[in-house]
């Protein structure tokens, strides 16, 4: 079971600051690198399944490896590269006992995570392809980020070093397909740079908090606390890969309609029902042509055609909907059946709102917006349970980071 103190560490990433000792258009944060980064990953093991063939890579070391890079990067903070890796060289078991002792206790709840954990961070021979694909998507999101505030830097000494070595690193991993696809073409490159656009739209717009999010953080945040719920209720691998892939994207749309509040949503009639038809319009005019065909069922599978946050899994060729968990448990926990929870995604959705508001308001910045939000979501989801799992006490703490 996901303890409270692993969700405050996640939430650590959200004030960690990058490219400080730069010129920055606006705030580039460590939460939002690590967004951009896995749907990178998405982009790239697509295309070397793709072209190579299925079988090639593991994705839930994939998903894992993402997290725990993540972790990694919570403790060691934004030390830079070329420091880092001279540290490493010669101190990189040390620093690796150091990132354990320091992550152990939060993620004991969570069966077998601090042993694969370790693993990870241990064995070089483990998920090396999988590794390879973390640190290609790693330099090209802190590529896009470098593009961004270049201009803004040409000044400063060193910056042009910074720029070779940035570009060198990024060409190191020309040898994956997935690359090549990312640098050649520009459709591929237009599907990264509007998923890295979502860190420039801000969360509860109409309201001050500490610490900022942006839709792109929250879309990793979402993510990842559905695939840590999922790892209670499933060992299937389609459906661990579809809960934190639909969550990962569950947001995308806003990247071209932008945030439409709740309130605004239901305060009209039918409004709800007539922006999910003008979001799929856009995002079959405007997205899915950036990606290659093959994978446009599964994309509408997880978002475009369908609802995220609604059960579903497919039956002979079937999208089959309205779902408990406990039926797919019982009838459809296979990778024959593609299955997804989408209402365990819709929950974690709630959860990472609420914990944006008890977390402003834990850090003093308050308002009747945050207060209203907080209680309501709390009260609603106290005695929530999934496929049996108690999961209210999530609603209950008061976190701090």
């Amino acid at each position: 079971m996901i303890q409270k103190e692993l969700i405050e560490k996640i939430y650590v990433a959200a004030s960690m600051q990058r490219w400080m000792d730069h010129i920055r258009p606006v705030e580039f944060t460590e939460l939002d690198k690590q967004a951009h980064k896995m749907m990178i990953v998405f982009v790239i093991a697509k295309y070397e399944e793709q072209f190579h063939g299925k079988g090639r890579l593991d994705w839930i070391k994939l998903i894992e490896g993402g997290f725990f890079e993540f972790l990694q990067r919570v403790v060691l903070t934004d030390i830079k590269p070329p420091i880092f890796n001279r540290i490493k060289s010669k101190h990189g078991n040390v620093l690796n006992r150091l990132i354990l002792e320091n992550l152990s206790k939060v993620l004991e709840g969570v069966e077998g995570l601090r042993a694969r954990f370790e693993t990870y961070l241990m064995d070089p021979g483990e998920a090396s392809f999988e590794k390879k694909i973390l640190k290609a998507s790693h330099d090209l999101a802190t590529y896009w980020e470098f593009r961004m505030i270049y201009e803004l830097n040409q000044n400063i000494y060193g910056i042009d070093a910074t720029k070779k070595r940035i570009e060198n690193e990024v060409e190191v991993h020309y040898s994956l397909t997935g690359v090549q696809q990312i640098v050649l073409y520009k459709k591929s490159q237009g599907f990264i740079d509007l998923c890295g656009q979502l860190r420039f739209q801000q969360r509860w717009a109409q309201t001050q908090r500490i610490p900022k999010t942006s839709v792109l953080g929250h879309m990793l945040i979402v993510a990842i606390l559905s695939y840590l719920l999922s790892l209670d209720i499933t060992t299937c691998k389609a459906r661990l890969y579809n809960n934190y892939f639909a969550a990962l994207f569950h947001d995308l749309p806003e990247v071209l309609t932008r945030d439409i509040v709740s309130p605004v949503k239901r305060s009209i009639e039918g409004l709800e029902d007539t922006i999910k038809e003008i979001e799929q319009e856009l995002l079959d005019e405007s997205i899915l042509p950036l990606l290659p065909k093959e994978w446009h069922p599964e994309m509408k599978y997880f978002y475009f055609h369908e609802d995220p946050f609604e059960n579903k899994v497919l039956e002979k060729g079937t999208i089959k909907k309205g779902l408990s968990t406990d039926e797919i448990n019982e009838k459809y926990d296979s990778e024959v059946y593609h299955p997804l929870d989408g209402n365990m995604i819709f929950l974690c959705d709630k959860l990472a709102a609420y914990l944006e508001a008890v977390l402003s308001i834990n850090h003093g910045i308050n308002s009747r917006v945050l207060t209203d939000a907080k209680n309501k979501i709390r009260n609603k989801y106290m005695q929530i349970a999934i496929g049996g799992i108690p999961l209210g006490h999530l609603f209950e703490y008061d976190y701090s980071v």
